[in-house]
């Protein structure tokens, strides 16, 4: 080998990251190309701060021209991402049981105008407008951890309808202008359409999209159970119920979702301890109604699909309230929900975790595939720091009855 690949291994004669890549990036047609996935991996396991390409070089190899090469691997070498994603899929499932499949949003701020997607936006976190790319990561909620195994980039038209732009970002024709709306849905039916174990409940952060009512209606159309955090405005109308716990065929009065989950039809209040990944446990009063969501409808037109809506009132001065939630699994136990809503908060843990240690924030080039090239090498590093430990047989057919029931089980 020469001195341009001359890598440090990360211990002595250890050769599973050589075997992780290998089967992640075993597709890549060239073995130069195979030889720089494993540079990339070691160098953002291995590089303190931040994760430039120099950087990344510069700590795995002695090569003076390794970080030109490592450049061209990211940013024009023509390989696809989907293959080494539907992998690490594969890795993560057959390493632990799988028990919702999270969706959280991202916020990449950036300088000048020429890096792909670039635009200005408000930022909640940040309270002002912000230059930056916005995109979505999926996550797997493992037991304890979420693992990202997929990304979308929001492509703004001004992106997607400009020649130049296209030609610049190296953007496919195949690609065109999706609203933030229907690339979460497109995450939820790519995870769907590759994964080997149980489908499990989706389980997102829509209450900062414009049309969450489109979002609750596509999930519900493609058959996927979910649990999302809608906008307390979103716009619902009280279901009520009848005898025996079905929903009423009459509408309801309507309202938001802010002020049903904090005040009005709740059909029972509900004080459960819910311990977030990073907190003390609190003991949280939860309020729930049954609900309709106009522009919302999953089935034939003319019929009512009927969610449950709750919401967390926080103890402290005013009862402070915490996000609003939104489910079709309407008949299931809240004590699962809860459960599954801790599992958008596990997401944002690991978004900081990707961003403080695995250069989430760090991507340099400006090519659509480049960042699609970044997104996918940062996620298997962090799946292979994180690492679960396989889990026995017995122990795993419990989880996986444990999962489903998370999905399915009434209340």
């Amino acid at each position: 080998m020469t001195a341009q690949t001359r890598t440090r291994a990360l211990v002595a004669g250890d050769t599973a990251l050589d075997e992780f890549t290998e089967r992640l990036f075993g597709h890549l047609p060239r073995a130069d190309q195979r030889r720089w996935a494993r540079v990339y991996l070691q160098g953002l396991l291995t590089t303190p701060g931040k994760k430039s390409v120099r950087r990344l070089a510069a700590s795995v190899t002695e090569s003076p021209t390794a970080s030109q090469s490592l450049q061209q691997f990211i940013n024009a070498s023509p390989w696809d991402w989907q293959p080494a994603r539907a992998e690490l899929l594969r890795w993560a499932e057959e390493r632990h049981t799988v028990h919702a499949w999270t969706i959280g949003q991202v916020c990449f701020p950036k300088r000048g105008e020429h890096t792909v997607g670039v635009h200005r936006r408000f930022d909640p976190a940040a309270g002002r407008m912000v230059n930056c790319q916005f995109g979505f990561g999926l996550f797997l909620s493992l037991d304890g951890m979420s693992v990202p195994v997929d990304w979308r980039l929001v492509l703004p038209e001004t992106w997607t309808a400009d020649p130049t732009l296209r030609r610049r970002a190296r953007i496919s024709p195949k690609v065109v202008h999706q609203s933030p709306e229907s690339l979460v849905v497109e995450l939820a039916d790519g995870v769907a359409a590759r994964t080997s174990a149980a489908r499990v409940p989706v389980v997102a952060d829509i209450s900062r999209l414009g049309n969450a009512a489109a979002v609750i209606g596509m999930l519900g159309r493609r058959g996927h159970d979910f649990l999302v955090s809608v906008p307390p405005t979103l716009g619902v109308s009280a279901a009520g119920t009848v005898h025996g716990g079905e929903p009423a065929r009459t509408p309801g009065r309507e309202s938001t979702a802010g002020d049903l989950a904090r005040l009005g039809n709740t059909s029972h209040p509900y004080t459960a301890l819910l311990t977030r990944p990073d907190a003390r446990p609190q003991r949280l009063r939860v309020h729930s109604a049954l609900v309709r969501v106009p522009g919302g409808e999953t089935g034939a037109p003319g019929t009512h699909q009927t969610y449950r809506l709750f919401g967390e009132r926080r103890p402290g001065p005013g009862q402070r309230g915490g996000p609003v939630w939104l489910t079709n699994m309407s008949r299931h136990r809240m004590d699962d929900l809860l459960h599954l809503a801790r599992q958008a908060a596990r997401s944002t843990v690991t978004l900081g975790a990707l961003a403080d240690e695995f250069g989430l924030l760090d991507f340099e080039g400006r090519s659509f595939p480049g960042w699609h090239h970044h997104m996918t090498l940062m996620s298997a590093a962090y799946a292979y720091r994180a690492a679960p430990v396989p889990v026995p047989v017995a122990g795993r057919r419990e989880r996986r009855e444990f999962a489903r029931v998370g999905g399915r089980r009434s209340a």
